[in-house]
């Protein structure tokens, strides 16, 4: 007897199925339907073998080949025994047994099953349609309609005991949801929120001149970090197939001019300076500019880097900046300072406000005004009645060149067309005097001393000390020595430093000692003149010349 004979069968393809019990295991060959309806279901095909004592099989073939049926006869198990009862029927010689569909669903007692799957396919409910003197399906049966329908993964074994136990409608598979991924973060480390308020105290008094216009940032400064965008987990639906995520958006971290970007997500300032946010970029601008006046609408400014004012500087209000400042418009009465000034119109102090350039200073005008540069102050038209100071040269010409009454000051040299006037106005001025120069050198000359007074001390301990065995001396006092001989170092360092800036300020002081003050034209009667500490009253018109110091006398010269 060969492998292929069968021993017995059951169904034909008239049933739709036939099961072939052979002698090498048993075959199953399903027939694609030509009738209208459901001729079986997968319960008959288990009971079947269920009859044959065949249970090494695999449940997801059998549903696929039922599902599939495609006519083709498939090997499902190596074992199976012939039921006594059909013994007689049984396989001697080509006589086979065959059982109906009808013969199997004579003695049903259960339930059917019904399966729904959501539409995402992540959840899978049971139900049941029970009818009277039926029982409830089983797990097994449950477990059949399940491979049915193809459901491979999440299933929730608790979850269908419950079924079976209640016959209550039961989610009973579970599939995971892809975790999708999030969008890239920017965290912008500054409130722009804030600009344009007024600033309130501790006892919530606002002070409406200091309206925060723009936030500064410093060098170095963290302005922005992107937290980056994440590739999410996929999922997988309860037919076990893979449902892709979807991943975030990313983001460019928004290193706009002035900026770099560290540790790939992070924005960091590489100036001082305003921050400049536009939405796309973060930028750090070392200048401001100003639209109209600074007064009112802007409050106090105080600025690092360089500022623009198209208006004017209002009454009562300052203007501080660390880099340039162009005023397009006065100064009429409030406070500047910066480190070159430029004001196109000219300064009406009022007797109030103070302007403070600590290089140069130029401006139209000067009334009543209280400005001091470190450097240069040039007056294109008059000075009058104020108090000006400039480190090196201070010059009044121009369209009239005029300096009449109050108190002018230079290091160097006051330079003008005209001083004073015909009603002898009282016009004090000084040269060879820079008292911001003079507290430089002696700040400087201070620390000198103290520096080189230390490191002789230092110089002269290490040199007792260093007569010593210092392997043989305690660790606290070998450390302190060696600390000692470190010290030495940056003391060095700092009066030699010191010693060329002394250098270099005594020849700015050198030439102060070389003062003059020249007239283009006129100088009149009322002049009081101090050079180099020797003074001079002016009493007759005195034209186009220059006074200078010479063996302790003011003399005059040629312009």
């Amino acid at each position: 007897m060969d492998n292929t004979s069968s021993v017995s069968t059951v169904g034909s393809r008239d049933s739709g199925y036939l099961f072939e019990f052979r002698n090498d295991g048993v075959y199953l060959t399903v027939y694609e339907s030509t009738e209208p309806g459901i001729q079986f279901e997968l319960s008959d095909m288990r009971q079947i073998l269920k009859e044959f004592s065949v249970d090494d099989y695999n449940l997801e073939l059998l549903a696929r080949l039922v599902r599939e049926a495609n006519g083709i006869t498939t090997k499902i198990s190596d074992k199976f025994v012939v039921p006594q009862n059909y013994k007689e029927g049984g396989r001697h010689g080509n006589t086979d047994v065959q059982l109906t569909t009808e013969e199997l669903h004579e003695n049903r007692e259960y339930g059917n099953v019904f399966v729904d799957v959501s539409k995402d396919k992540l959840e899978v409910t049971v139900r049941f349609d029970i009818r009277e003197n039926q029982a409830i399906p089983t797990v097994d049966m449950i477990k059949e309609a399940l491979a049915v329908k193809n459901i491979v993964f999440g299933i929730d074994e608790e979850a269908v005991k419950e079924a079976a136990a209640s016959g209550r409608i039961t989610k009973v598979a579970f599939g995971i949801p892809p975790e999708h991924g999030l969008d890239a973060q920017i965290i912008k480390k500054f409130d722009m929120s804030i600009t344009g308020r007024p600033v309130a105290d501790e006892y919530d008094r606002v002070d409406y001149k200091n309206l925060n216009i723009f936030l500064l940032a410093k060098k170095g400064q963290v302005l922005a970090e992107r937290i980056p965008h994440t590739q999410g987990k996929p999922g997988t639906n309860v037919h076990g197939a893979t449902i892709r995520q979807k991943p975030g958006k990313p983001k460019p971290v928004p290193a706009g001019k002035n900026t770099v970007i560290k540790d790939e997500n992070f924005v960091v300032s590489e100036i001082d300076g305003q921050i400049v946010d536009n939405g796309n970029k973060i930028s750090v601008d070392p200048h401001l500019e100003v639209k109209g006046d600074v007064g009112l609408a802007t409050g106090n400014i105080d600025f690092v880097g360089g500022v623009t004012v198209n208006g004017s500087v209002q009454l009562g209000f300052q203007l501080k900046a660390t880099g340039d400042i162009e005023i397009k418009g006065m100064i009429s009465g409030g406070d500047v300072s910066g480190r070159n000034i430029i004001v196109k119109g000219g300064v009406q102090g009022m007797s109030r406000g103070t302007v403070r350039a600590e290089n140069d200073f130029q401006a139209t005008f000067a009334e009543n005004a209280d400005i001091e540069a470190g450097g240069n102050v040039i007056i294109t038209d008059v000075a009058m009645h104020s108090t000006i100071r400039a480190g090196h040269t201070l010059i009044v010409e121009g369209k009239k060149g005029l300096i009449n009454g109050g108190n002018l000051a230079a290091g160097e040299e006051i330079r003008a067309t005209n001083i004073g006037n015909v009603s002898n106005v009282v016009t004090r001025l000084t040269v060879g005097v820079n008292p911001m120069l003079q507290k430089q050198y002696q700040t400087v000359l201070k620390e000198y001393n103290e520096a080189k007074k230390r490191l002789d001390q230092v110089t002269k301990m290490i040199n007792t000390l260093g007569k010593l065995d210092i392997s043989q001396l305690p660790p606290d006092k070998a450390e302190r020595f060696n600390a000692l001989i470190r010290s030495q170092f940056p003391l060095a360092g700092t009066v030699e430093r010191n010693e060329r800036l002394l250098k270099e300020l005594d020849v700015e002081l050198q030439k102060m000692k070389r003062g003059k003050i020249r007239v283009k034209d006129t100088m009149y009667p009322g002049a009081r003149l101090s050079i180099n500490s020797i003074m001079k009253n002016v009493q007759v018109e005195e034209k186009c010349c220059t006074q200078y110091v010479e063996d302790d006398f003011i003399k005059i010269g040629a312009y």
